[in-house]
C-alpha cells in the first residue's frame, strides 16, 4: 500500500454497504493506490473499522475474490493479488528548483563524498543490532501506556552525562527533549519561543540550508550574518539587526566553513543576547567529532542567564536513520518545552532510545567517537593530498573538505554531473542566502570517503571541473 485506504461509505444511499466496499477496494487496486502484494485487514478487522457487520465485509471480500483482485489465506491472510495490468502509481517528483528538490538531491545516496553521512565503515552495525533487539523486547513486554513525551528517562540521564563530560556544562535530564533529529529540534524550539511572524533571526552566511528553509517556513526574516575565521561577526549583526530576536549559530564547527566562534564573540553574542531578551540556538551537529584537537566547549557551558537554547544530534555520529536527537532547554523555558512536546512533538518510539541509551551506558559511544576520529583523520588527510596536487584553494571544515572554485564556476553543474559516476559533492552555492554574493565551491565529505576510492574518486571530480570551467 503506497498510501492509506479511506473508504467512504454513504449509509443513505441505495447502495448496499457490501457493494459500497467491493467498489472502494477495487478502485484502490486498479489506481495504484493498493499495490500488488499490499496486505489488507481480515474482514473482521475491517467490519470493525467501518463500523458494520462483519458479514457485510465478508460478501466484498468473497466479491473481491472471485474478480481475482485480492487472495485469502489462513498463514498469510489476504493480499492484492499479483496483477501486472495495475502498476503501482508512480510518486510524483518534486517540481523543478523546488525546495523538495534540492532536499532529494543533497539526501540522496549512499556515494562518495556525500555530506552529513557517517561512515559504514565505523558503523557498529552489528552490536546496534543486537541492542535494538533488546530494546524492542523490552518495548514490546512493557506495559501498553504513553511513553514520557520528553523521552526516555534513560537516554536523558546519559545524554546529561555525555554533555557533562564531553561539551562542558551540566543540566539536568528534566531540561532535556528527545527529539526527531536536529530538525525536530529546532522545529520544537520555534513552536516554544512563538515569535511571531516577520521577527528577525541572524544566521550564518554561508549556513545550512535546511535551517534557513524552516526559519523562512517559521515566517521568519532571515538576517544574514558573514562569519569568518573567528565565527559569526557579531558586531556587525549587533549594528544591522540589533533588534533581533533569535540567533542560530554553530559556534563549535561553523558549518559549513568549519571555524570556530571565538572566546571573545561567545561572550559578546551571549552579552548582547541577555541585554535585548534575545534567543540562541547552538546547533551542535557535530558534538565530539573535530579531527584535529579537542573540541571547544558548548557555548551553553558559557550561558548564565538562560538565553541559549542547545541542539545536538546522533545523526553524525551515529546514523542519521535513528531520527533521533535532543533539546536542552534553559531551566525556565523546561516545563514549556515538556508541554510542547507532549501535545505538539513527542519524542520518538522508547526502543531507539533505549538502545541508544544502553550503547552510551555501557561505554560504546565514545569508544565509537574515538575510532570513527581517527579513521575519519586518516581519509581527511589522504583527501587533501589527492586534491592539492591540483589545487592549492581547499582545507578541512569539519567533517569535509572545501575545495575553492574560480569565481563564475557552475558548482551546482558540476555536483549534478558527478552525481551520474556516483560521487555526491555539495555545491557551497547553495549554503549562501539568496540576496548574497554566493562564492562557488564544493564541500566533500570524508566520512564518505573511502581510503581505498579517494585517488580514484578525485581524479575523476578533478577532470569534470576542468571540463565544466
Amino acid at each position: 500500500m503506497t498510501r492509506p485506504l479511506r473508504l467512504e461509505l454513504d449509509r443513505s444511499a441505495k447502495t448496499p454497504l457490501a457493494e459500497q466496499i467491493h467498489r472502494g477496494i477495487r478502485a484502490a487496486i486498479e489506481s495504484g493506490v493498493l499495490a500488488p502484494g499490499a496486505r489488507l485487514p481480515s474482514w473482521q478487522d475491517l467490519a470493525a473499522q467501518l463500523g458494520v457487520a462483519r458479514g457485510t465485509v465478508r460478501s466484498a471480500y468473497e466479491k473481491l475474490s472471485s474478480d481475482q483482485m485480492i487472495v485469502a489465506a489462513r498463514a498469510t491472510g489476504t493480499h492484492v493479488a499479483d496483477r501486472q495490468s495495475f502498476p503501482v502509481r508512480p510518486d510524483k517528483a518534486p517540481d523543478p528548483g523546488s525546495f523538495m528538490e534540492m532536499y532529494q538531491e543533497l539526501t540522496a545516496g549512499p556515494a562518495i563524498f556525500q555530506m552529513g553521512v557517517p561512515s559504514q565503515e565505523t558503523f557498529p552495525a552489528k552490536l546496534l543490532a543486537r541492542m535494538r533487539v533488546r530494546a524492542v523486547r523490552a518495548e514490546t513486554s512493557a506495559p501498553a501506556i504513553y511513553p514520557d513525551p520528553r523521552g526516555e528517562l534513560d537516554l536523558r540521564r546519559e545524554i546529561a552525562a555525555y554533555l557533562a563530560l564531553a561539551r562542558g556544562f551540566e543540566c539536568a535530564p528534566s531540561q532535556i527533549i528527545v527529539t526527531s533529529g536536529f530538525t525536530g529540534g529546532l522545529g520544537l524550539a520555534l513552536r516554544v519561543l512563538c515569535l511571531g511572524p516577520k521577527k528577525k533571526v541572524w544566521m550564518e552566511d554561508p549556513g545550512f540550508p535546511f535551517t534557513r528553509h524552516g526559519l523562512e517556513l517559521a515566517g521568519l526574516s532571515i538576517v544574514p550574518i558573514a562569519v569568518d575565521a573567528d565565527g559569526i561577526d557579531v558586531d556587525f549583526g549587533v549594528k544591522h539587526a540589533p533588534d533581533a530576536a533569535l540567533v542560530v549559530v554553530t559556534p563549535g564547527q561553523q558549518a559549513p566553513l568549519g571555524s570556530t566562534l571565538s572566546l571573545a564573540r561567545r561572550s559578546r553574542l551571549l552579552e548582547w543576547a541577555t541585554q535585548n531578551k534575545a534567543w540562541v540556538i547552538e546547533d551542535d551537529y557535530l558534538s565530539e567529532l573535530q579531527l584535529k584537537g579537542r573540541a571547544t566547549p558548548a557555548l551553553a557551558s558559557l550561558d548564565r542567564a538562560g538565553r541559549v537554547i542547545h541542539i545536538g544530534s546522533f545523526s553524525k555520529t551515529i546514523s542519521p536513520a535513528l531520527r533521533l536527537g535532543f533539546v536542552v532547554a534553559p531551566a525556565a523555558l523546561a516545563s514549556r518545552f515538556a508541554e510542547t512536546a507532549a501535545c505538539l512533538a513527542p519524542a520518538p518510539g522508547p526502543a531507539v532510545q533505549l538502545a541508544t541509551a544502553d550503547f552510551m551506558r555501557d561505554g560504546h559511544y565514545l569508544r565509537h567517537l574515538r575510532r570513527t576520529k581517527r579513521a575519519y583523520t586518516a581519509q581527511g588527510d589522504a583527501l587533501l593530498k589527492q586534491l592539492r596536487t591540483r589545487s592549492a584553494t581547499v582545507a578541512i571544515a569539519g567533517l569535509a573538505a572545501v575545495l575553492r572554485l574560480p569565481d563564475g564556476a557552475p558548482d551546482l553543474a558540476i555536483a549534478r554531473d558527478a552525481a551520474s559516476f556516483g560521487l555526491a559533492p555539495t555545491p557551497l552555492s547553495l549554503w549562501y542566502a539568496p540576496t548574497a554574493s554566493a562564492c562557488p565551491g564544493l564541500l566533500l565529505g570524508i566520512a564518505t570517503s573511502p581510503l581505498k576510492k579517494i585517488e580514484a574518486s578525485c581524479d575523476r571530480l578533478l577532470r569534470i571541473i576542468d571540463r565544466l570551467t
